[in-house]
C-alpha cells in the first residue's frame, strides 16, 4: 500500500534519541484528510484516491468542486490532491496521519521551495566571479557564452541568470521520527522544502532502504 498525507510545514526543531543524540527534525501539521473520490481503471484509466485537506468556507469554493463535497456530505476543503494507491477508501472517510505513518517509516516529501527572485549565476549556481580589483569591470557577469562562429549559438542548458527557487522539490528517504494522530503532527528527520506554512505532500519513499 502506498501511504500518503497532506500537511503544512510548521518549522524545524530538535529531538533527542535514547542515547542523547540530537536529531534535527521538521514538524509538519498533517491532515486529517477526507476521502472525496476513488479513481478506478474502468472509469478513469488509473487507480488513485482523491482527498481534501484544510476546511474552507463554502463561498470560497467554485460550484463544480463544491458539488463534489456535497455529494459525500462533508465541508469543502481548501486543497484537493490525488495519490496513486491500490487501496479503496470510503468516500467521506477521514484519514489521520497516524493511520498512515509510524515511527521508522521512510518517506518522500514534495513541496515548493522558497522563492529567491531573479538571481545571477554566482548566487544561483555558485560560479566563480571575475577579478575584484578596481577597473576590472567584470565582477559578477555571466562569462563566456560559448564557441565562436561554429556552432554560432548558445547551447541548451547553459547556466544563465534567472528565477531562483519557487520550484517543486522532492526530498527523498526522510525518516519519520514521530507520528501523532491526536495532535495531527508528523516529525521527520532532516529538512523539508518550502517556507513555514508551505504546503507539502508526504508519500511512501520510492527508494526506501
Amino acid at each position: 500500500m502506498t501511504k500518503f498525507m497532506i500537511g503544512r510545514k510548521v518549522g524545524m526543531t530538535q529531538l533527542f534519541d535514547e542515547n542523547g543524540q540530537a536529531i534535527p527534525s521538521t514538524v509538519i501539521d498533517c491532515g486529517p484528510v477526507v476521502v472525496i473520490q476513488n479513481k478506478n481503471l474502468d472509469a478513469d484509466g488509473y487507480q488513485a484516491v482523491k482527498v481534501g485537506y484544510g476546511v474552507v468556507r463554502p463561498d470560497k469554493v467554485i460550484r463544480p468542486v463544491k458539488g463534489q463535497y456535497e455529494k459525500i456530505g462533508v465541508e469543502p476543503r481548501k486543497v484537493m490532491r490525488e495519490f496513486k494507491t491500490d487501496e479503496t477508501f470510503e468516500p467521506g472517510q477521514e484519514i489521520k496521519v497516524s493511520d498512515m505513518f509510524q515511527s521508522g517509516d521512510q518517506v518522500d516529501i514534495n513541496g515548493i521551495s522558497k522563492g529567491k527572485g531573479y538571481a545571477g549565476t554566482i548566487k544561483r549556481y555558485g560560479q566563480k566571479g571575475g577579478p575584484e580589483s578596481h577597473g576590472s569591470m567584470y565582477h559578477r557577469r555571466v562569462g563566456s557564452m560559448g564557441a565562436n562562429t561554429d556552432p554560432a549559438r548558445v547551447f541548451k542548458g547553459k547556466k544563465m541568470p534567472g528565477q531562483m527557487g519557487n520550484v517543486v522539490v522532492t526530498v527523498q528517504n526522510l525518516k519519520v521520527v514521530m507520528a501523532d494522530g491526536e495532535r495531527n503532527i508528523l516529525v521527520v528527520k532532516g529538512a523539508v522544502p518550502g517556507p513555514k506554512g508551505g504546503l507539502v505532500e508526504i508519500t511512501t519513499s520510492v527508494k526506501a532502504r
